[in-house]
């Protein structure tokens, strides 16, 4: 039996949009008719619009879209009318405007439909009504507000691995706190190439932010030693890294708060409730259950690309801002096998 939704979501009086499955579920559970097709509809294809219809206010009649499907729309349910086909889909898009309920065949949300994202910014500012509100600017002021609230006269250690994540997590909460911040930079001996190097000019030159620089190389392949699964080295090192970081934090007076560059990606890849699990990540499920410190997770709702345009407004370089992701335990999930 397919997942289903409570049909009571279209008595709410707000508006609806069901992409692919989720046209099938508005047509299933509104009375309509889906056909199996007996075959895959998957890549790019020309789509027609009802330019009449709100949804594709200032698009083109026809336009190239993502299919990704084997069922489809034999029927819409009753009050619905189509509003958009292609050469072998008639019924590629479904509208009841008195109800402001639509729904489409196809994927607006992938970059091989070009004119994705004015559709969905048609149903939301268009038809929801909803206001851009959403700024670089208002998160970093939200979010200083928010950990200034928070830390008030404690201190923070930050930890850091040398990527775009925690590096923009730690600037930003520098921007709260200032000196009140020290980053917690752990050499374990499996990062890229001259990351050392960088880190200490990005941190301790260019901003000016306290910064302790810890040479941990041996300690990390000790703990490594005789580990082939990588899952078991991912909550090794983040073990190991709270480990370190709480070792250092004795070192300072009254630190209450640990930074981590999570991510909304990570949370979502860590599987949560009755989703599937993908990975552990580190950020989130290597953490002990004794860890003594609160987390600050500023960039928790954020997606990467989100997360580099709040390090370009902070004044990160594009060259920090822009490099190729490396995972937070580095070349040992990279390395097959035992780590030596």
């Amino acid at each position: 039996m397919p997942p289903l939704i409570s049909k009571e979501i279209f008595a709410l009086g707000v508006p609806v949009l069901g992409i692919c499955y989720g046209m099938h579920l508005i047509t299933h559970l509104l009375g309509g008719k889906i056909t199996g097709s007996g075959r895959n509809e998957y890549g790019k294809t020309t789509i027609n619009f009802s330019l009449d219809c709100p949804l594709f206010d200032g698009l083109k009649q026809k336009e190239i879209c993502w299919m990704s499907h084997r069922d489809s729309v034999s029927r819409p349910p009753k009050d619905f009318r189509i509003i958009a086909s292609t050469q072998s889909l008639p019924i590629a898009g479904i509208e009841n405007s008195a109800e402001k309920i639509y729904g489409i065949q196809f994927h607006p949300e992938v970059i091989h439909t070009p004119s994705g994202m004015d559709i969905l910014k048609n149903f939301l500012f268009n038809i929801c009504g909803c206001s851009s509100t959403w700024t670089v600017v208002s998160i970093i002021e939200n979010q200083v507000k928010e950990i200034k609230d928070t830390v008030k006269d404690g201190n923070v250690i930050c930890a850091l691995s040398g990527g775009v994540d925690s590096t923009v997590a730690a600037i930003l909460v520098n921007k709260a706190v200032g000196r009140k911040l020290t980053c917690i930079f752990v050499d374990h001996g499996l990062l890229r190439a001259g990351e050392d190097i960088q880190v200490e000019k990005t941190f301790r030159k260019n901003f000016k932010i306290n910064l302790v620089h810890v040479k941990a190389k041996k300690r990390f392949l000790s703990k490594l030693k005789g580990v082939i699964d990588p899952e078991e080295k991912r909550k090794i090192i983040g073990n190991e890294f709270i480990r370190v970081f709480e070792e250092e934090a004795k070192k300072i007076k009254n630190v209450d708060y640990l930074v981590q560059g999570t991510l909304y990606s990570d949370v979502i890849e860590s599987g949560t409730r009755d989703a599937a699990k993908i990975k552990s990540h580190h950020n989130v499920a290597g953490l002990p259950d004794d860890m003594k410190m609160k987390l600050i997770e500023p960039l928790r709702q954020l997606f990467k690309d989100e997360v580099r345009k709040l390090g370009i407004e902070l004044g990160l370089s594009e060259e920090i801002v822009r490099r190729q992701p490396f995972p937070g335990p580095g070349l040992a999930i990279r390395i097959i096998g035992e780590v030596t």
